[in-house]
């Protein structure tokens, strides 16, 4: 799929009905592949097509939104607006009850808590300890929070406690002129999302770079960890809920 050259388009011009059909033409498959891999995740009940329609939307809000100054490739603006777009969707529908939001929450402050006393990843049995759990109920606790990482990496700056949500793609693509000099910058901010990658442990890590950067699917990483794929979920929810942990302090901080 090449990049759409927007630079040369008018504002009139990407609002032009004709220039948004041969876009969604061109970017429909695309739009299915991101909404059929986040579905795969969602319970039977929510339907791939209002996920598709969703995704639309967010193109077509990339359309009309995308600014080629900041040098970023449309298409990339386009997968994370398509990205959002369909979070979003889910967020309306409230699929995910508020009891396992919290829940996930525990379990996000217990490795907060842990990993800034020992300045290392805690184990599954120091976390448990930690909540005063069994290791049994931790790995539950685990399966029942899957959900919650689904939102993953590009919801990291979500609020809980207003629902308010602000994702990386919206701190990278402010105005230079908008940033006051205490917040970090794109490059500082991809610096940090890095250094806690690196920092998981290992199956951690490499679940992380599997799902994300190779785009396996959870049947395709247990297949080549020889895990079965509830393993994978879980430690995937780990890794989400460890990097959640780091990376919350950083966005209240720079929130606005």
């Amino acid at each position: 799929m090449q990049d759409i050259a927007f630079p040369d388009l008018t504002e009139e011009q990407k609002l032009n009905p004709k220039v948004r059909t041969k876009v969604i033409n061109e970017f429909s498959p695309l739009i299915k592949y991101i909404a059929s891999r986040i579905a795969i995740r969602l319970p039977p009940h929510i339907d791939l097509n209002d996920l598709i329609n969703a995704g639309v939307i967010g193109l077509i809000d990339a359309i009309e939104k995308f600014d080629a100054s900041k040098q970023i490739k449309f298409k990339t603006y386009a997968e994370f607006r398509i990205r959002g777009a369909i979070l979003d969707e889910l967020r309306s529908m409230d699929w995910v009850p508020r009891s396992v939001r919290q829940k996930a929450r525990k379990v996000e402050d217990a490795y907060a808590r842990l990993e800034f006393t020992l300045g290392r990843p805690a184990s599954d049995e120091e976390v448990a300890s930690e909540m005063k759990i069994d290791i049994d109920t931790f790995h539950k606790l685990l399966s029942e929070t899957a959900s919650v990482s689904l939102l993953s990496l590009d919801d990291l700056g979500e609020d809980d406690s207003d629902l308010s949500k602000r994702n990386l793609l919206e701190y990278i693509l402010q105005d230079e002129k908008d940033w006051p000099s205490h917040k970090l910058r794109y490059a500082e901010v991809r610096e940090i999302v890095a250094k806690g990658i690196q920092s998981l442990p290992e199956k951690e890590r490499m679940v992380i770079s599997l799902y994300y950067y190779d785009e396996l699917t959870m049947k395709e990483i247990g297949y080549v960890l020889k895990f079965t794929e509830s393993r994978v979920s879980q430690i995937h929810t780990k890794a989400i809920l460890r990097l959640r942990s780091k990376m919350q302090k950083l966005f209240k901080e720079i929130r606005v």
